[in-house]
């Protein structure tokens, strides 16, 4: 028992960062961007590009941190990972969606797929079909708890550096938004734009500011996702459907609830995994989303109209 939830605590909180992201250009954007995914798919690879260069420039960037299975280098690959995703998510606004902008969300919606699939074919394309990795070193899993306390637990460094790197960063997501000028111009877009608009907000910089911040969320969920699994070309639209789930789920535009989300879509995936087999996750997942619907359709944390 003690495991199943240790392993969906490690799946929601990676699914959890990428649905803050998604929740957040969702509420302010007005549309469903499906091609979010592909940004944590390009922010993972940039990672494994970047380490492997600054590898190249020093053997102490490539040598293994313990007790993790990486070097040094990805910490640095990982904040320039969210810079270059950033840089995807803004050349993406200013060449396809502020141009669609306003024809309406039905049309931005059709055209995020259309950039989903440039955006995935392209990576493999640049990185190939075959699996790759941060590091080449296997670890050993810890045992936290012993095995007679509720069958006991056992985490890889990895995986609750993981846990860790997802409490931080939702935690300084947090004193942004509340705390920050441009934090609160989010949220008052968010809340209502035409009133936003009026008391003085520059909608365009929050927009921005929106896409920066959406994707450089994704692109810490994807290196997350390949540390914990592996980085493949099609990792995004494999974790698409859950960030949805855990965003609807949570209550769209809800920081705290795309993190509810996430983690119980996250604690459905690792039950469904022991329970019935790994080909049921995503079932099991969409199972809890609409048994939460039904009893709550604005979602567990969304404001009702």
């Amino acid at each position: 028992m003690l495991q199943i939830l240790a392993d969906g605590l490690i799946i929601g909180s990676v699914i959890a960062l990428g649905a803050i992201g998604l929740s957040l250009t969702m509420q302010i954007l007005r549309f469903s961007n499906f091609a979010h995914g592909e940004l944590l798919a390009w922010g993972a690879y940039l990672a494994l590009v970047g380490s492997a260069a600054l590898a190249q420039v020093t053997a102490l960037m490539g040598a293994p941190l313990a007790p993790f299975s990486f070097g040094p280098g990805l910490l640095v690959a990982l904040m320039l990972s969210a810079v270059g995703t950033a840089g995807i998510a803004l050349l993406l606004d200013a060449l396809l969606f502020r141009r669609l902008r306003q024809q309406g969300s039905i049309t931005l919606v059709i055209a995020s797929f259309g950039a989903a699939l440039a955006l995935r074919n392209l990576l493999q394309y640049w990185q190939g079909g075959v699996p790759q990795y941060y590091g080449e070193n296997l670890q050993i899993a810890l045992n936290i708890v012993p095995r007679r306390v509720a069958g006991g637990l056992r985490a890889t460094p990895d995986q609750l550096l993981v846990l860790v790197l997802a409490v931080v960063l939702v935690a300084a997501l947090h004193l942004f938004l509340k705390r920050s000028t441009l934090g609160r111009a989010m949220r008052a877009t968010a809340c209502n734009p035409a009133l936003a608009r009026v008391s003085g907000i520059d909608p365009e910089r929050v927009l921005r500011a929106t896409w920066a911040l959406g994707a450089a969320l994704a692109a810490v969920a994807g290196v997350m996702a390949g540390l914990t699994v592996q980085l493949r070309p099609t990792m995004g639209v494999e974790m698409l459907l859950p960030l949805f789930a855990a965003v609807v789920l949570g209550g769209v535009g809800s920081v705290w609830g795309a993190v509810l989300g996430g983690l119980i879509v996250g604690l459905a995936e690792s039950a469904s995994v022991t329970l019935v087999g790994a080909e049921w996750r995503a079932a099991a997942a969409f199972v809890v989303l609409i048994a939460i619907l039904v009893i709550r359709p604005t979602g567990l944390m969304g404001e009702k109209s």
